[in-house]
């Protein structure tokens, strides 16, 4: 396991390389650059400041040049510093934002976890049913509604319509008034349709991945021979059938985490969470070129985490495959 462990992380060190290279060309090469951003309220700015403003960000240079220079920085885990006006450094910024969207990422794939393996179980073992109908009619549903679109009816069905909960940020006004449960449910409040809404996707289709897999696995000949020992089903669903179905689900759930990230950009945005996804737009729409970066090699890591935890579980879910 140690030696698999080692190879994984010494291939995942190029493949970074790689994803900062690609990432670093793209941005910069993108239309615009953040002097014209920074430059626009003052329209009666000279040639020569807009020139030594790019000199001094080191953009007048070539962009190999420009890459070596941030890649020296980075190796030391320096970001730098952002283009906007605190000028705060990239690595402060972004890890002010980080809990909140670990929290929202982390909520989201146990929400995806909890409901979707049970809805593949339950749909399976009652084939055709009314349950299966309606689950395979809120999967196609949930997989086909655009997530912006779906969070803005949530927004005003749950929070306009009916109140329930709030429909931005992610604490009250008199948060600092509450006492510690309150403010504990204050922000399980603000966060319960973000959560929900991230989960939605990867949940309606690792519900349908889990419900094929287990298809196919009770369709197996052991199963037959487990029930004809007289197996209850309970355990001929759960200890025999489940057990060698999650192998694939263990793959879909490791591959949501860039999902998940991705999705952050928009329902943080769409819900005024101050967390990275919303973080990483503002910097965008500015050409912060450092915190753009930043905010993608974090998160281009945390991927890259998630699908080496997600190969290590594979022994967990199946005995038989051992790591050397």
């Amino acid at each position: 396991m140690a030696s698999y462990l080692l190879k994984r992380v010494a291939m995942m060190l190029p493949l970074m390389v790689g994803i900062t290279v690609i990432t670093f060309a793209v941005i910069h090469l993108a239309p615009g650059e953040p002097i014209d951003k920074m430059t626009d309220l003052n329209p009666k700015i000279s040639a020569q400041a807009k020139q030594k403003m790019r000199e001094m960000y080191h953009l007048d240079k070539p962009l190999p040049v420009q890459y070596a220079l941030w890649f020296e920085r980075f190796v030391r885990l320096d970001f730098g510093n952002s283009f906007s006006p605190d000028n705060r450094p990239v690595l402060g910024k972004i890890m002010e934002r980080m809990p909140v969207t670990l929290f929202i990422n982390v909520s989201s794939l146990a929400v995806i976890f909890l409901l979707a393996i049970p809805l593949g179980v339950i749909s399976a073992t009652r084939p055709r049913s009314m349950f299966d109908r309606a689950t395979t009619l809120f999967v196609f549903v949930g997989f086909s509604t655009p997530g912006f679109w779906l969070s803005l009816l949530a927004m005003i069905f749950f929070g306009v319509q009916l109140g329930w909960l709030p429909i931005s940020g992610i604490r009250s006004i008199d948060f600092r008034e509450l006492s510690s449960w309150e403010k504990f449910l204050d922000y399980l409040r603000h966060l319960t349709l973000p959560i929900l809404l991230s989960s939605l996707t990867s949940l309606t289709f690792l519900s349908r991945i889990t419900r094929q897999n287990m298809l196919e696995v009770i369709r197996q000949d052991y199963i037959t021979t487990a029930r004809a020992k007289g197996c209850s089903e309970y355990s001929v669903v759960f200890h025999h059938a489940l057990r060698n179905a999650l192998l694939p689900i263990v793959t879909i759930i490791g591959l949501s985490v860039p999902a998940l990230i991705g999705g952050s950009v928009i329902f943080e945005t769409v819900f005024s969470i101050p967390g990275m996804g919303m973080l990483f737009y503002e910097s965008v729409m500015a050409r912060d070129y450092p915190l753009v970066m930043g905010i993608l090699v974090i998160g281009a890591s945390l991927t890259l985490v998630g699908n080496l935890l997600a190969d290590l579980s594979y022994a967990l879910a199946d005995p038989r495959i051992r790591y050397g």
